[in-house]
């Protein structure tokens, strides 16, 4: 569900393995799914009455689907637990959620088990449809069926994926916060994330909340003066907090308003996730 590019890459590690089938409301991408491998079924998450024929039809779910941008809470997520529950459920479910669900950490570690506080609607809204698919577990586990994987992703790069890499903002000279204002943020390669969401099918623990972030600990002006450093270009201009918001959209404000370092143990123990870029510096480089 979501077969952007996470799902393509998805598809792309377990092509030849598994029968693969995506979800689609566009007739245009028919033919590019087939050629990846991928059954492509049409609906749209947006219209759940014509969603009734996906119940039973896959053993393990993936659900990469963003939230509606209006409205609240999400329901995409809930509309589709609805349907998973009509006939025999899937054996697993892995949902991408989002790190902003824990809000403004101030720099501390963020472990699985901290308390989400969401700090903006988009945050608030996964945490809407986390509740949604732990409700759709907690109701098959006591039949033994499905597990449910919540992965909890931050910034996700690579050089091959569209607006991948902070070589554009670099470009526009777009500023960050000075050092004394600046923030941690976190990363994870798209082709990490991609493995994650495959071993979490398997590997995922029943109703498990993971943190999916490589072993980067930097803060945002840092990474964007490393990448500055490895493109050869010139660091981006410093400004204080109290005049970024003159000089910066609101989104991107709103990322620096929140500082965490998420605590990536558990997925390492328990999916047993082998990094393949562990730092921004080595998944920068590559020509993936």
């Amino acid at each position: 569900m979501g077969c952007g590019d996470i799902g393509l890459r998805l598809a792309r590690d377990m092509a030849g393995r598994l029968r693969l089938l995506a979800l689609t409301s566009s007739p245009a991408r028919v033919g590019e799914l087939r050629a990846r491998g991928i059954t492509p079924l049409q609906g749209n998450l947006d219209a759940p009455s014509g969603l009734r024929r996906l119940a039973g039809i896959a053993t393990r779910v993936v659900y990469l689907a963003p939230p509606p941008a209006e409205g609240w809470g999400d329901p995409r997520m809930r509309a589709l637990a609805q349907v998973l529950r009509l006939r025999s459920t899937p054996v697993s479910l892995v949902y991408a959620s989002t790190s902003g669900v824990y809000g403004d950490c101030e720099g501390a570690s963020a472990a699985e088990n901290r308390p989400v506080n969401p700090r903006t609607p988009r945050a608030s809204k996964r945490v809407s449809a986390e509740q949604a698919v732990r409700f759709l577990g907690r109701g098959a586990v006591q039949s033994g069926h499905v597990r449910i994987s919540i992965l909890r992703i931050p910034g996700i790069y690579a050089p091959d994926r569209e607006g991948g890499t902070p070589l554009a903002r670099l470009l526009k000279r777009t500023p960050v916060l000075a050092q004394r204002d600046d923030v941690y943020t976190n990363h994870i390669h798209a082709d990490d994330l991609a493995r994650a969401c495959l071993l979490a099918l398997w590997r995922g623990k029943p109703q498990r909340v993971y943190n999916v972030s490589d072993d980067t600990r930097l803060k945002m002006g840092d990474y964007f003066d490393l990448a500055a450093q490895l493109y050869g270009l010139p660091p981006p201009p410093r400004v204080a907090r109290d005049t970024a918001q003159d000089q910066l959209p609101l989104m991107l404000l709103s990322f620096m308003s929140e500082s965490r370092l998420l605590d990536n143990t558990r997925m390492k123990r328990e999916l047993r996730l082998r990094l393949r870029y562990p730092t921004v510096e080595t998944g920068l480089l590559s020509k993936s």
